[in-house]
């Protein structure tokens, strides 16, 4: 019954309404870039202003990218789902939710967006536009960090947007607040955002070896938890497209667009 509600909302809905993948990659591109922006600035601004007390600089780091989080989901979300990451896309089109044709589009987007963003952060602070990162981060430790807490954001998301889909971006900007003091790592669980912070050689970097193995680290605990979720909840692809924010282009949009 709710997929035949949700089909005649959908063709009610004006075509003009419905966001073209040129407006969605450029939500995705910019929303990356304000994250990785807000991520890099603050880690720069907490750890000049902290006098050497990591903590503090942390705790600075967190919540400014906790907020910035809620801000850019609510403000981008309904143009193109509100992503800012490869590991949400890759999972969010697994289930039906994006077309798999979208994918590589909104993949480009974000990693383009994530380096944008470190760039802007460092010409704020006055630091090289680029600088490769020293930062270690390294080990089982690490790894098995990142693991947990990619699998913990996905397993959010499909826990929460099954739901109350509304509440998405605040329970995503808690977790990811809360995870960079629970994981070593600080829970970068996001391939774009290690990726480009390899590319800042501040508070918030780490050191382009290292990447990888995150990378690896969070595409596997992404795909754990939506297998996980897909098995708990099997109805799961229905709310794929309400993955971050509801979003109407997925494959049953483009269907509709058809008839």
């Amino acid at each position: 019954m709710a997929a035949v509600l949700r089909k005649g909302a959908q063709r009610a809905q004006p075509a003009h309404a419905r966001p073209t993948l040129a407006r969605r990659v450029v939500a995705e591109g910019v929303g990356t870039a304000l994250l990785l922006a807000t991520v890099v600035g603050s880690g720069i601004m907490g750890e000049r202003l902290a006098g050497g007390n990591v903590a503090i600089a942390l705790l600075a780091n967190s919540l400014a990218t906790g907020a910035g989080l809620v801000a850019f989901i609510l403000m981008l979300g309904p143009i193109s789902g509100a992503h800012f990451n490869p590991a949400v896309t890759l999972a969010d089109a697994a289930l039906g939710g994006l077309r798999w044709r979208d994918v590589p589009a909104y993949l480009l987007a974000q990693i383009a967006g994530a380096y944008a963003g470190v760039a802007v952060a460092h010409v704020m602070f006055g630091e090289a536009v680029f600088s490769a990162s020293r930062h270690v981060r390294a080990g089982g430790a690490q790894l098995s960090s990142e693991f947990v807490a990619t699998f913990g954001l996905l397993a959010v998301i499909w826990g929460v947007a099954r739901r109350r889909s509304s509440a998405v971006a605040f329970a995503v900007a808690a977790y990811i607040t809360a995870a960079y003091w629970f994981t070593a790592s600080t829970s970068f669980a996001n391939p774009a955002v290690t990726m480009a912070r390899a590319a800042t050689d501040t508070f918030a970097g780490i050191r382009p070896a290292d990447a990888p193995g995150f990378v690896v680290a969070q595409l596997l605990g992404a795909a754990a938890a939506t297998l996980l979720f897909r098995w708990l909840v099997p109805a799961l692809p229905e709310v794929a497209p309400e993955v971050v924010v509801p979003h109407p282009n997925g494959p049953g949009e483009a269907q509709l667009e058809q008839e």
